[in-house]
């Protein structure tokens, strides 16, 4: 009972305990990899407006995933994001659109457009 409240104040341990999960997964990279990873993750956290905890965590899980994976590979940076890391990011943040605060803002919109053409 007391852990349901606290969790409701200060987010959930599980988000938490795979947040401190995910930034050692981040620490065993290359230099270089972990370079992108960082600068891919602080993108995330000022244009990714992803306000889902767990789905935050997914999507950095699915980040560190693929980086790994590149690095295990030997698969250059650069083949990673191409030539535009932004629209790398982009593209990536975009999977995961369900955690966006603005879907609650696009369906108050729409919600607010569907009354408005109902009422005479």
């Amino acid at each position: 009972m007391a852990a349901g409240w606290i969790e409701l104040v200060t987010g959930s341990f599980e988000d938490k305990k795979r947040w401190r999960q995910y930034k050692a997964r981040k620490e065993q990279l290359p230099t270089n990899y972990r370079t992108a990873i960082d600068g891919i993750e602080r993108y995330f956290m000022y244009a990714g407006n992803v306000v889902k905890g767990d789905v935050m965590m997914q999507m950095f899980d699915d980040l560190a995933d693929l980086i790994e994976q590149a690095a295990a590979d030997g698969t250059p940076v650069r083949d990673i994001v191409g030539d535009d890391p932004v629209e790398f990011a982009e593209t990536f943040i975009a999977n995961y659109s369900d955690g966006q605060w603005v879907n609650k803002e696009r369906k108050r919109l729409t919600d607010a457009i569907d009354k408005a053409t109902t009422e005479s």
